[in-house]
């Protein structure tokens, strides 16, 4: 179960590619976000990069929660595929991130 909703994963998505221009807003929106949404945030991009399988969701956000020592933005940046990851994580638990980021853009 997702603790986080599609659009806010296409902003950080967003945010993510555009890093370079916009790392304090994309600091800010990810430390703006509930814990239970950073850690299903978190629990995206480790499957995305192929950590967790799909079915493995709960037990993702559940380490991603009991793990997290250090703000959640420090981390997910230290990832250099972020967008890639999140996407990927996203397409695998079947929910597609592109209507919220055309909105978006």
């Amino acid at each position: 179960m997702l603790n986080i909703t599609t659009d806010k994963v296409a902003e950080v998505i967003i945010l993510a590619r555009e890093m370079d221009r916009a790392e304090a807003e994309f600091d800010a929106f990810v430390r703006g976000l509930t814990e239970e949404e950073k850690a299903s945030l978190v629990a995206i991009m480790w499957i995305g990069r192929g950590s967790y399988e799909p079915e493995e969701l709960a037990e993702a956000v559940e380490y991603a929660t009991a793990e997290a020592s250090t703000p959640t933005e420090t981390y997910l940046k230290g990832s250099p595929h972020l967008a890639d990851h999140l996407e990927n994580g996203l397409d695998a638990l079947g929910i597609s991130a592109s209507a919220e980021e055309n909105e978006l853009y």
